[in-house]
């Protein structure tokens, strides 16, 4: 008799931590995008800002990566194009603007990697540098953005 009042309590627990887990799951469903997708514009709005108005400590190895455009005009630029990936990705029809932006801008902030290695490596090719780290975390951002384009077809269609 034990048994079978300890196996019953146990199968409401079980219950109630599937129906928690269900509404919790759900709630992450409905908001886990949004709130990716916010973050990033902000992320996006807040390195370029600083590009533009010439206070991102990240310039110098921008302009230390750049040989064919001035330092001086392409750190703006850059933040500007930031800016504006930020900016579509917080406007909805634009998200894919701004994905595609984001897409084009991406590859060349890995060119350190390989331009500069004394700059982004304490032991090449696995020990990275505080600059080197900054870099390597734009694998989350391509994370991020390829989660919040395979969203982009399906609200477009709700």
């Amino acid at each position: 008799m034990t048994n079978r009042i300890e196996t019953e309590r146990l199968q409401a627990y079980k219950r109630r931590f599937d129906e928690l887990d269900m509404r919790i799951a759900s709630a992450m469903k409905q908001w886990s995008i949004p709130i990716l997708r916010v973050s990033l514009a902000v992320v996006f709005i807040w390195f370029g800002a600083l590009k533009v108005f010439e206070i991102s400590p990240a310039a110098d190895l921008v302009a230390a990566t750049v040989y064919v455009v001035s330092p001086e005009v392409f750190v703006p630029v850059l933040g500007v194009w930031e800016v504006l990936i930020g900016i579509c990705l917080l406007y909805r029809p634009l998200i894919r603007v701004g994905i595609f932006l984001l897409f084009l801008q991406l590859p060349g902030t890995f060119l350190p990697l390989v331009l500069l290695p004394e700059v982004v490596y304490t032991t090449a090719p696995y020990a990275l540098t505080v600059e080197g780290q900054y870099i390597i975390k734009n694998l989350v951002i391509i994370g991020a953005a390829l989660a919040i384009g395979s969203t982009v077809r399906s609200e477009a269609e709700q």
